[in-house]
């Protein structure tokens, strides 16, 4: 347990592993381990697995080793091997990685963990606000999401290229799950990927589980020039589309994203039920905070 932790919250909240892969990520790699274990969450366990790095990302971990639940620092087949080890050493109810550039806004554990003991039926979450922040660690960007559906995915809301009305990508930092999906859906990362690994895993709890949406930002994607994905990008939208058409999606026209986005936006609540039932919308299921009874509670809208 993490040293100055509420005991009650101790008790009641599940277990959490966080996997952290990393390779030659001396510059971020320390302010990606203080924003996690910042969150000071109990029964927290925290992999960090290292490509047997040569810049000095031991070193400046160092001041932290005691903390990490393992360590493995050895020569891998990428980073998606390198998260399947992460995840092989970890026991918590509730999964989860952050790369070693990328950030947790403070509480957002607490959330997660809140929200999973509350509702057993949830399975898996994604914030419906992701944020990003620039290399020195300021926030630049907040996406915002109309929630999330299996027939949005394969609409091709959040496939990068899509069309203009893809709002943009499920956001790994912001997503986490229960072990029993990742064990239903196969339990593991797809190695054959290079960038769209994550791209894949969606696909498979997609055919288990809604994905709910979470009304408050809880990752931060940092945008810096070293970044694999900014390098290629165009690799990154092969590999996804690959896997997007294989699973079955199909982009929609744009003039027919573009009233679907505009009717979901725009239509009152009390409409919603009815249009839904008629196929015309899909009603999503969302997670937001009720102050009067001080809880996560789902709602579809």
């Amino acid at each position: 347990m993490i040293a100055g932790c509420d005991v009650r919250m101790a008790t009641t909240l599940p277990g959490i592993s966080v996997v952290t892969p990393c390779r030659n990520a001396a510059r971020y790699v320390a302010h990606t381990i203080e924003s996690v274990r910042g969150q000071r969450y109990p029964q927290l366990e925290h992999v960090l697995v290292d490509g047997a790095s040569t810049d000095g990302t031991l070193s400046a971990i160092a001041s932290h080793r005691d903390y990490f639940h393992a360590i493995i620092s050895e020569r891998d087949e990428g980073m998606y091997d390198a998260i399947n080890k992460g995840f092989a050493q970890t026991t918590g109810e509730i999964m989860a990685w952050i790369n070693a550039d990328d950030i947790w806004l403070p509480g957002t554990l607490r959330t997660v963990g809140e929200i999973f003991a509350a509702h057993p039926q949830v399975e898996w979450i994604s914030s419906a606000l992701p944020a990003a922040i620039d290399e020195n660690g300021a926030m630049v960007k907040v996406n915002r999401f109309q929630g999330f559906s299996r027939r949005g995915f394969l609409d091709g809301e959040f496939l990068a290229g899509a069309g203009w009305w893809s709002p943009g990508y499920i956001q790994q930092e912001s997503t986490f799950w229960r072990r029993s999906l990742w064990e239903r859906a196969g339990g593991h990362v797809d190695t054959r990927l290079k960038l769209a690994g994550d791209f894949e895993l969606w696909t498979r709890f997609f055919r288990h589980a809604e994905l709910f949406a979470v009304d408050v930002p809880l990752g931060c994607w940092r945008r810096h020039a070293a970044q694999q994905t900014s390098m290629v990008f165009e690799k990154y939208v092969t590999e996804a589309n690959d896997v997007f058409r294989a699973e079955g999606g199909k982009p929609l026209p744009d003039a027919k994203a573009r009233r679907r986005f505009s009717l979901r936006e725009r239509c009152p609540e009390r409409f919603r039920p009815r249009l839904a039932a008629l196929g015309v919308i899909d009603e999503r299921p969302w997670i937001t905070y009720d102050w009067v009874s001080e809880s996560w509670q789902v709602i579809r809208r």
